[in-house]
């Protein structure tokens, strides 16, 4: 999940717990498709339309006139700033979108809720175009039920005038820097460093492994100037906070890119990493046009896109060559390193053990 803009992303970050546990309570393809498999036929289910569902911003323009330009196939996109919003309106029934975009844990939950359907691998091209990461997620093995489009990081942040160097979550531990240090203020997000730093998965969904990250997120609260999802990257550009829990994308690029003092880094103990995905709707009415859609995104020179024209990480590795914005690809705060990302996890959907996250984070706020 990222967003285009600063906010937006804020917004929809902050929503994930909720998302979540919405969720928890409701569960009891090197080139594109042809000219002719684009514009589809009746007898396949498509016709020359096609309605998507995705996070405004994420899907530029350029991308949906272009496809639109080629194929002929007239594109509607309608935007959602939450993960809980979209999956909301799927599970009313009211909806006719052909595409939708989730977050990796969301494709979880669309599928045990059998929103989305499995994907048809002999109609897209392109898949071996994404970075082996996103090739085989453990949210969606083989990418059964969702192509990657997107994707960021969950990190931190340091100012060097304050912080000489910086590599591990303990820094954001450490009472030396106390009254100067941030976290996002964001239940699963603060869990990831409470896990990590107590050299747990972040995926972590033992109760006694949560506990121990509780205890420790207690224990660090008292030296945190506070929990901030929101500007954070402004506070630490001009050295109000010496280091922050952040995650990338357009806000935190901005400082990093703008201030030298300011480095973002994914924790040597892993971080974890979010993505946002194409599925294909359960009651798709165009299918033909959305396989095309998604062998249009898949094509590198398209998913270079997601970068030069949409601010973005593309999962498409073979579009690298193609990005214009050079210095988004040096930035790690879009683009971590491959082996900086080695060890992350994506977030998942923790089902029952959710109980456990609220149980703690209430003791946390409390204390």
């Amino acid at each position: 999940m990222r967003r285009s803009t600063a906010s937006g992303r804020i917004a929809s970050r902050a929503l994930l717990t909720t998302a979540v546990l919405t969720a928890t309570a409701l569960l009891a393809t090197a080139c594109g498709g042809s000219a002719d498999t684009a514009a589809g036929s009746s007898s396949s289910g498509g016709g020359k339309t096609l309605s998507i569902y995705a996070w405004a911003g994420e899907i530029p323009d350029t991308v949906v006139k272009g496809f639109e330009r080629e194929t002929g196939i007239k594109v509607t996109v309608d935007t959602f700033d939450s993960n809980e919003t979209m999956t909301a309106k799927l599970s009313s029934g009211a909806s006719a979108y052909d595409l939708v975009e989730p977050s990796q844990y969301t494709v979880q939950q669309l599928i045990g809720q059998q929103l989305i359907q499995k994907l048809d691998h002999s109609k897209i091209k392109g898949l071996s175009n994404l970075a082996p990461k996103f090739r085989d997620p453990g949210y969606d093995k083989g990418n059964q039920y969702s192509v990657p489009w997107i994707w960021g990081t969950t990190g931190f942040a340091y100012n060097d005038t304050c912080v000489p160097s910086a590599t591990s979550w303990k820094t954001l531990f450490d009472p030396k820097y106390k009254g100067k240090l941030y976290m996002l203020d964001n239940m699963l997000a603060s869990y990831i460093a409470g896990l990590q730093v107590s050299g747990h998965r972040a995926t972590s969904t033992d109760k006694d492994e949560i506990a121990t990250a509780t205890a420790a997120l207690q224990k660090q609260k008292k030296i945190l100037a506070g929990y901030n999802s929101t500007n954070y990257a402004q506070l630490l550009s001009t050295g109000q906070a010496c280091a922050a829990e952040a995650w990338s994308g357009t806000a935190m690029a901005k400082v990093v890119q703008s201030n030298p003092h300011v480095h973002y880094v994914i924790p040597s103990e892993g971080g974890s990493i979010w993505t946002d995905g194409i599925a294909v709707t359960k009651n798709a009415r165009n299918t033909a046009s959305a396989y095309a859609f998604i062998n249009y995104l898949l094509r590198p020179e398209v998913a270079a896109l997601a970068t030069d024209d949409g601010s973005s990480a593309s999962t498409n590795q073979a579009a690298r060559t193609h990005i214009k914005d050079t210095a988004a690809l040096e930035n790690p705060a879009v683009y971590a390193p491959d082996a900086a990302i080695a060890k992350s996890d994506f977030l998942l959907d923790p089902g029952t053990a959710m109980q456990y996250f609220q149980q703690g984070w209430t003791k946390i706020k409390a204390s």
